[in-house]
């Protein structure tokens, strides 16, 4: 018969191995996608409803305005911070608590982690995940890779993923050539691609993409790209 101290010992084993393959698992992938462009994510997955518009382009292929509108949109702190906004975080907290509309305070590395791997929801598991994830790429990616990959995959329409395949389908023309008006517009749909509209902007959108054009400027223009080397 066993004793009590090996059954705790053959516990923390099987524990220990569990927690190596979960570890492996998810860091393999992640250290992969540091090189390797993603052919598909897991919100591309999903997609049922509508025909599936996406290309992958370099970092080098995208005008840095498109760059900049998403920064400045989304994630103002994205060179300095290693994955989370506290601040940001802390404020959406207080305004969370106090009833008004409810905001979130993901990262752009936070929204590269959940479109890639994860599926949409609030649950706290899934926060976990995304939490691991962010971690995971924030430790193995440069700011670079993880600026390109969230605009080759974050989703700016009914279908419609990545920058190259937005800027075409919106605007006739490929992604190194947006304006800085043609990008602050994508970057306005970001908070809820399937409602907000690129070509036929509301009210809402019209008004957050002249506020983004106001932030690119006070960012410094492209120029605050260069704080991510």
């Amino acid at each position: 018969m066993a004793q009590p101290r090996d059954l705790a010992a053959r516990f923390l084993r099987a524990l220990a191995l569990v927690l190596l393959a979960f570890i492996l698992a998810t860091a393999l992938p992640v250290l992969a996608l540091r090189w390797i462009d993603p052919w598909t994510s897991a919100f591309m997955l999903r997609e049922r409803d509508f025909t599936l518009r996406y290309r992958w382009v370099d970092l080098e292929s995208i005008s840095p305005n498109a760059a900049l509108a998403v920064i400045a949109a989304e994630d103002q702190q994205f060179p300095f911070h290693a994955g989370f906004d506290v601040e940001s975080i802390r404020e959406a907290v207080r305004d969370n608590a106090r009833g008004g509309r409810v905001r979130g305070a993901s990262t752009i590395t936070q929204q590269v982690a959940k479109n890639l791997f994860l599926w949409p929801g609030r649950s706290w598991a899934r926060k976990a995940l995304e939490a691991w994830f962010t971690v995971l790429i924030e430790v193995t990616w440069p700011k670079e890779r993880i600026l390109e990959t969230y605009l080759n995959v974050a989703e700016f329409g009914r279908g419609t993923f990545g920058v190259e395949a937005a800027a075409r389908h919106f605007f006739g023309k490929p992604a190194l050539r947006l304006s800085r008006r043609e990008a602050a517009t994508l970057a306005a749909v970001l908070p809820n691609p399937k409602q907000f509209r690129v070509e036929r902007p509301s009210r809402y959108v019209r008004e957050r993409r002249d506020w983004i054009l106001r932030q690119m400027a006070a960012l410094g223009g492209p120029r605050y790209l260069e704080e991510l080397g």
